[in-house]
């Protein structure tokens, strides 16, 4: 089934149980929880996805469990970045195989790589890989800044590169820079999703992100294409404070973690090491902000009215 790339896409959390290996049942549960609250979309293997904490062998396994899982209702874009380019080759085709609607990759870590190095490699995976490609532009990830004058020439040269996901601010002057240069890319923003609004005014298709309450930012979303800017406005101003705390630089997967757990949707709030574990003093603030937006009990689903 061919979906549209479009939207708000979750990017997954890879699920581990108290001893840190994945825990199947918790991600196929979570999967559905996405699918539930509205999702447009599954982006896995991502950074939330602790891609770079899992074995080649895991990476396969939580693909072919999610792709499994989603059964053809949603879009599910694999992150296949790896430093190694066969091994980056070999998982894009495993996603395309098992049915994924298109794979998301950084360039590896390259010491001030050229223009042309970076579309080289783009090139000879597309030469490889006959699926959409996101494009992903994270240099706080990877140290490789991409600019708005190499991207328009990467959309123009390669035909299956025609989507970004962006997160190198700042953010809505890229996407105007971008927009000025092609029209050829589909923009997706991230950051936690503190700049939705402002990214689609700048001309953004939605955006890729870990926030754990993925309906928030479907009712945003849909405010806003149903042009209704003021309800778009109201609901995103609401729940900003969560939106805010969530994505705190060094501790906002850990804080995801924890409210996925708190929403039922994983069993465990654990991560792989290398992470930086959050104190009683933020769990005692994350009381405080659901409290402070209203959301009284975090198992229910958020409705809105348009």
């Amino acid at each position: 089934m061919s979906h549209r790339i479009t939207g708000i896409f979750n990017i997954l959390a890879t699920p581990f149980d108290a001893d840190l290996q994945v825990d199947f049942a918790s991600l196929r549960h979570l999967v559905t929880f996405q699918i539930d609250k509205g999702a447009y979309g599954l982006t896995i293997l991502g950074v939330l996805g602790e891609a770079a904490k899992l074995s080649v062998d895991e990476r396969r396994q939580v693909m072919e469990q999610v792709v499994e899982t989603v059964n053809g209702c949603i879009p599910v874009i694999v992150g296949t970045s790896h430093n190694d380019l066969k091994t980056c080759i070999a998982l894009s085709r495993a996603a395309v195989e098992a049915g994924a609607a298109g794979v998301m990759i950084a360039p590896p870590p390259m010491q001030s790589p050229s223009d042309d190095q970076i579309i080289g490699l783009y090139s000879a995976i597309a030469d490889a890989v006959d699926s959409p490609i996101v494009v992903q532009d994270y240099p706080p990830v990877n140290g490789v800044i991409m600019s708005a004058d190499m991207l328009a020439k990467l959309a123009e040269q390669i035909p299956n590169a025609r989507y970004l996901k962006l997160e190198d601010p700042p953010l809505m002057e890229k996407i105007s820079a971008i927009r000025e240069r092609t029209d050829r890319f589909e923009i997706f923003g991230g950051l936690g999703g503190m700049f939705l609004l402002e990214e689609l005014r700048r001309g953004a298709s939605g955006t890729m992100t870990g926030f754990a309450f993925t309906e928030i930012l479907v009712a945003v979303f849909q405010a806003f294409q149903a042009e209704n800017m003021a309800e778009a406005e109201r609901i995103f101003d609401h729940y900003l404070p969560l939106i805010r705390y969530e994505n705190q630089p060094v501790i906002n997967l850990t804080i995801r973690k924890e409210l996925l757990h708190r929403r039922g949707a994983i069993a465990c709030p654990a991560l792989r090491p290398p992470f930086a574990p959050i104190d009683a003093g933020t769990h005692q603030e994350i009381d405080w902000i659901l409290k402070r937006v209203g959301i009284i009990d975090p198992t229910k689903k958020l409705m809105f009215e348009h």
